[in-house]
């Protein structure tokens, strides 16, 4: 059908005869010479249909329309000086078509253009439903290959530099919901059982582990019943590791020499090593938050202790009953935020209640040093909490000061936010800058006050600190998170490889003895097997990509994927089916439409 991709030609295959396929991206007719762009997935060529010299073909390309489908043959020629374009690797050439076969017109209006040269905007729902053409713009196309070059990496350093196996896991399993909802598929062959699909392959790839594989991955599909927002999709990609008798510092080490490796392939970017590292701790006091964005400052500041004892009720009262108070400190923010928009109804208010807070504390540093002289918080501190406060904050004059107080939860939320907000309005974030870090030493567990237990912050399979094991309550799990520019890419952690210590972790999340036995059973069987010590982390695919693509939501580097609805407006699913596939399941729906 062809001899070469469109966008594989350059000036070295001048006077050769060409075959290539592809479609019409624009036609031009500059007074009777006919010029055509075809496109294939490698790029755009330049087709010239001469009535004098290409007789044969100019009746034919008179006829074509974007997006035709057709085939070309015709010998490559160097472009004219004055029409070269520098901005195509194909630039230098151009093909004389001796030959134009139309192998599928286009029947109906196109929904939108697909061209390289129109750069019109589409509706997303527009997009998504005729997803194959949007798969042709140069965009999508583009994203679609970074991805499949991130996958290459990625295969190319586990199995030729780290000696991994690549091996797949169940896609139909037991349903174990500990985390999000699963999604659940019915057995016809055992009538009222029921299959999940895996939310991760976290048990299997631990008793691979088990079973001696020593280093397992897989780009494995993963799926949860999930509300969704722009970085997440209902069924998603990640990447899978485990591996036996390594420490966490070497887990981690390798993993740097991973993500490094696929930028460096992907990107050409030279990322220094080691990335640094915080502590849970560190990152919830200094950002706010366990996925801090490093790429500029404006750290936080506890100040609980200095305004323990002040008449302001709102942040003695905070403190007295558990809370903290914090402080963002902005520098050059008298000249910059104005008081309209920390008060009810402006935006920097608007932006802390839609965290959880109640409003904005604030205060201003005078030109001459001293805290402004009117507001309450200034006229219940005393000297020595006033110095006390511009030290611990680094305040200079022009600074202003925003206070969160309460439940230390909504302080860091509110706080963390408003810190991203103004990072970026205030111009503090380069976009060219890459910034990667590890957070570590995670609480094992938090409290859920809607059900009055704990919880598993990451999963009941992580591994405690050693030293903390007499109350996992309060322990430390040996697990670790991968930043980047502020958002989670991978997550892992040492495992728990004895029966006794999972167990315990069971038991503190309110597990019962017969709970752990019907769910995990097999695993806790496995553990007096001889489990080597083990420990793994999951990337997840469709962010990292996002992330390289500079696209700001997965969906744009997922083939076919969902909306915020979970609905695959392509394929129109989910939809109804017969009741006689529902009978031989066993199945009746329950729902009743709203009217």
């Amino acid at each position: 059908m062809r001899t070469h991709y469109c966008g594989d030609l350059r000036s070295h295959h001048i006077d050769e005869t060409v075959t290539l396929c592809g479609w019409v991206d624009r036609r031009r007719d500059h007074g009777g010479v006919i010029f055509i762009d075809l496109r294939d997935r490698a790029g755009i060529a330049q087709i010239v249909s001469d009535p004098e010299r290409t007789p044969d073909s100019h009746a034919i390309a008179e006829t074509l329309r974007n997006e035709y489908v057709i085939r070309v043959t015709g010998r490559i020629s160097q472009r004219p000086a004055d029409s070269l374009n520098l901005k195509l690797p194909t630039g230098e050439v151009e093909i004389y078509a001796e030959q134009i076969e139309i192998l599928n017109a286009v029947a109906k209006p196109l929904p939108f253009q697909v061209s390289t040269a129109d750069t019109e905007s589409v509706r997303e729902d527009l997009r998504l439903k005729y997803r194959y053409l949007d798969l042709r713009r140069a965009r999508m196309s583009q994203n679609l290959r970074l991805r499949h070059e991130v996958v290459k990496a990625i295969r190319r350093f586990l199995e030729d530099e780290a000696h991994f196996l690549e091996v797949e896991t169940p896609i139909l399993t037991r349903s174990t919901p500990e985390g999000a909802r699963d999604y659940l598929v019915p057995s016809r062959v055992n009538p009222g059982e029921w299959y999940a699909l895996p939310q991760s392959p976290q048990l299997f790839k631990q008793l691979l582990m088990v079973a001696g594989g020593d280093r397992y991955y897989q780009i494995a599909r993963c799926f949860r019943d999930e509300d969704l927002r722009a970085d997440r999709q209902p069924e998603f990609t990640q990447l899978d590791l485990e591996m036996s008798f390594m420490s966490q510092d070497e887990i981690i080490a390798l993993n740097e020499a991973l993500v490094s490796h696929i930028f460096k392939t992907v990107r050409g970017i030279e990322l220094p090593r080691p990335f640094p590292r915080l502590t849970y701790a560190e990152a919830m006091a200094r950002y706010g938050t366990d996925r801090p964005d490093t790429r500029f400052g404006l750290e936080l500041a506890d100040v609980s202790d200095i305004v323990a004892t002040s008449g302001f009720k709102v942040f003695s009262g905070a403190v007295k009953s558990g809370g903290r108070v914090k402080v963002l400190p902005i520098p050059h923010g008298n000249d910059q935020i104005s008081n309209v928009r920390i008060k009810p109804g402006g935006d920097l208010f608007k932006e802390a209640t839609l965290a959880g807070a109640k409003g904005i504390a604030y205060i201003r540093v005078r030109d001459d040093g001293e805290l402004d002289t009117i507001g309450a918080i200034k006229d219940n501190l005393d000297a020595e909490q006033k110095a006390q406060l511009l030290e611990r904050t680094g305040a200079q004059p022009g600074h202003l000061l925003l206070f969160g107080a309460g439940d230390t939860a909504t302080v860091n939320k509110s706080l963390d936010r408003l810190r991203q907000v103004l990072g970026a309005q205030l111009g503090l974030i380069d976009p060219e800058k890459l910034n990667l870090l590890w957070i570590t030493d995670f609480p094992m567990v938090e409290w859920n006050a809607d059900e009055k237990r704990w919880e598993a912050l990451h999963h009941p399979f992580t591994a405690p600190h050693p030293d903390d094991l007499a109350d996992l309550t309060t322990a430390r799990a040996q697990a670790y998170d991968l930043v980047y520019n502020g958002l989670e890419v991978g997550g892992g952690s040492l495992r728990i490889y004895q029966r006794e210590i999972q167990e315990k972790v069971f038991a503190t999340i309110g597990m019962s003895d017969a709970e752990a036995q019907a769910k995990f059973g097999f695993l806790l069987e496995a553990f007096e097997y001889g489990t080597p010590p083990h420990g793994g982390i999951a990337y997840g695919l469709d962010r990292l990509v996002m992330l390289l693509a500079g696209e700001e939501s997965i969906r744009d580097t997922i083939a076919f994927p969902k909306t915020q609805q979970a609905r695959s407006l392509l394929t129109a699913a989910p939809s109804t089916v017969d009741e006689r596939q529902l009978k031989e399941l066993h199945v009746a729906s329950t729902y009743t439409p709203e009217e």
